[in-house]
């Protein structure tokens, strides 16, 4: 048994700054998971749709998916008709260079 008079007494730790952040965090975490098991829940029901505005919605999404796709389809369709002009155009100017080498090659070999 300690009978001095000055007994020793921890100080308490103070909490950094990035202590009191970690609490804030946990305690506005907690709030928001509280909040959302007990506040009021959303319409429980979607509001039905009829046959026949479903399919029409259904028709209209499905022509723009079309007119989508054939667009689509003509870009690429342009695009390589470009690259096969260029293609050629690049064909026509290595045979022009390689006919051109072949001559250089006749004259350096007389």
């Amino acid at each position: 048994m300690n009978t001095s008079l000055q007994s020793q007494v921890t100080s308490p730790r103070t909490i950094s700054g990035e202590g009191w952040a970690a609490v804030a965090g946990a305690v506005g975490s907690a709030f928001l998971l509280l909040k959302k098991l007990l506040g009021p829940k959303s319409g429980g029901k979607p509001e039905p749709v009829s046959r026949a505005d479903f399919y029409a919605e259904m028709m209209a999404t499905r022509e723009r998916l079309h007119a989508n796709h054939l667009a689509i389809l003509e870009k690429l369709d342009a695009n390589h008709r470009e690259l096969l002009t260029g293609l050629d155009r690049q064909a026509t100017r290595i045979n022009a260079v390689e006919s051109g080498l072949a001559r250089l090659d006749e004259r350096t070999r007389k």
